[in-house]
């Protein structure tokens, strides 16, 4: 990495870890829910559900997360709880059916009838726990990664700061298409695989940047997106 490139980054995620550009993003909804003063267990579920519809053009993910939470009645922790989910198999956001968001209401459920917080699952965990998906020991887990940046980062600005007990020093860059392209174009990985060994490659070469807050990097990327 030249001397060029580890300076814009910096500068990208100076300007960019800011809540103007986040606006009509996935993680307005958490924020929404926070900023109401809503439960941690409000948020999570917001955050769980948000994160899993992060895919696709940003106005397609708020609406459709719009029409979740209003079938939650903008009370999603309870509407977890309280069972007699929507599940059929029409489309709520591109292939994810409400009967997927059934199954994953259903697993809220469980979990949250002995635990107080998703946070001490890691991200394997929360794959197989939350979403119902098989284990991959190779898998990037973009989805979940994104949602424990959200939950763990704590600088105020952009991302949520409510779980204390997960360093961000540990949290991996959430990886999908858009990001791994764009780190390849800034040298900070070769690898072509979109894998949870090129995620960690990548946010290695930000913690030579940021060594306490490698996915601040995520911010730095979106920029160089942003300015190209």
């Amino acid at each position: 990495m030249t001397e060029q490139t580890r300076q814009k980054l910096m500068d990208w995620a100076v300007t960019y870890n800011d809540p103007v550009y986040f606006e009509e993003d996935p993680i307005a909804f958490p924020r929404k829910f926070m900023h109401d003063g809503a439960s941690l267990q409000d948020i999570e579920v917001a955050a769980v559900f948000a994160a899993h519809f992060a895919w696709g053009r940003r106005a397609m993910i708020v609406r459709d997360c719009t029409r979740l939470f209003d079938e939650m009645q903008w009370h999603p922790y309870d509407y977890v709880m309280a069972g007699g989910w929507r599940d059929d198999d029409t489309s709520i956001h591109r292939t994810v059916k409400w009967s997927e968001v059934a199954v994953i209401c259903r697993n809220l459920r469980e979990w949250y009838r002995w635990h107080d917080s998703l946070e001490s699952l890691d991200p394997s965990k929360m794959r197989l726990t939350v979403y119902n998906r098989k284990e991959d020991p190779r898998a990037a887990n973009k989805k979940i990664n994104m949602m424990r940046r959200w939950m763990v980062r704590d600088d105020g600005k952009v991302d949520l700061g409510l779980w204390k007990h997960t360093d961000k020093k540990d949290l991996v860059i959430p990886l999908d298409v858009h990001v791994h392209r764009q780190a390849v174009e800034l040298g900070l990985t070769k690898r072509r695989q979109k894998d949870i060994v090129t995620a960690m490659e990548i946010t290695d070469a930000f913690r030579e940047i940021f060594p306490d807050d490698p996915v601040l990097g995520d911010f730095a990327l979106f920029g160089y997106g942003v300015t190209r």
